[in-house]
């Protein structure tokens, strides 16, 4: 996938409709088709097949006909939302960092090399677009497309429009069909999301304003002339993939693009409740975020399963 502009949000905050916007967002499918509202405007021509959805991995990516598979990718697709981190397997773990302000320049400009994206997928026939509503990487003015072939059960080829690259891509799982996707928003912006496919999950949240457009995080901190203070501003953008159950806690970070997360619990879960005698899921405190359940194919009982309810201290 390449790099696409953020997708603009619609919508103004307004606390007070809290319960009633996420009663209408939410859409429980058991035993029935996921009930997956639009995130964004953009309209499908074609149904993400079934086949794509669940949590995928890169094997390799050729390009010039060199292959190479240096990066750890978390894909994740539900039937209209998806979410996309990408990590260098060889980044160091900064153990010791808890915060930007214990990392060198030059671990700044490491951080600068990883990627990530999250937004709604459309396909016309073969071919797949994912529109960004946030991204890790600056916006370079290219749509992030690509032409997907499935080569066998849980294997699927991604080649480029213009021929410039392949990917072989592999399922890691379905997700058995649960798939659940939370987002908020300020001022019409994108702030934070969450993706879960199964037992695995995908955290966004959002920089404080939009990056200009450049060809790279390296293209922009030059271009701009960035000081130390502008490049952390740049970076303070999080992905966060991990597990839901399966980890060392709950809700465990696996793989961050803020470093210090990883092997923590996911903060944001806390943020959630699904009230006792109601539907959906709500933010257990009113604020200035609005919040949206585009796509939820769990019943009452299986998010009850996740966040607890009204009494969870």
């Amino acid at each position: 996938m390449t790099i696409a502009s953020p997708v603009r949000l619609r919508s103004c905050v307004r606390c007070v409709a809290f319960a009633t916007i996420l009663s209408l967002g939410l859409r429980t499918a058991a035993g029935g088709p996921p009930g997956a509202g639009p995130a964004t405007d953009h309209e499908s021509t074609a149904a993400v097949p079934a086949w794509l959805w669940g949590v995928w991995t890169r094997d390799w990516i050729q390009k010039d006909k060199v292959k190479s598979n240096t990066v750890n990718v978390h894909y994740l697709q539900t039937p209209t939302y998806f979410s996309d981190i990408r990590i260098a397997k060889d980044r160091p773990r900064f153990a010791a960092a808890a915060s930007f302000t214990d990392m060198s320049d030059g671990d700044l400009r490491l951080l600068a090399k990883q990627s990530g994206f999250i937004g709604s997928t459309t396909m016309v026939g073969a071919v797949a677009t994912w529109h960004h509503d946030m991204q890790y990487q600056p916006p370079d003015g290219t749509e992030d497309t690509g032409r997907l072939q499935r080569i066998a059960k849980g294997r699927m080829l991604e080649h480029g429009l213009d021929g410039s690259y392949t990917e072989a891509w592999r399922s890691v799982t379905d997700g058995q069909g649960r798939y659940l996707v939370i987002r908020t928003a300020r001022f019409g912006r994108l702030f934070r999301a969450l993706v879960v496919a199964g037992d695995q999950f995908v955290y966004a949240r959002n920089r404080a304003t939009e990056l200009p457009r450049a060809v790279s995080f390296d293209a922009l901190i030059e271009s701009t002339h960035a000081t130390r203070e502008q490049i952390v501003e740049y970076l303070d953008c999080e992905l966060s993939a991990g597990r839901v159950r399966g980890g060392s806690v709950p809700w465990e970070i696996e793989q961050s693009t803020l470093p210090w997360r990883e092997g923590r619990h996911l903060d944001f879960i806390d943020e959630i409740t699904t009230p006792d005698g109601g539907a959906g899921v709500l933010p257990r405190k009113v604020g200035d975020e609005q919040w949206t359940v585009p796509v939820n194919t769990l019943s009452r009982r299986e998010l009850k399963a996740l966040f607890g309810g009204e009494g969870r201290p």
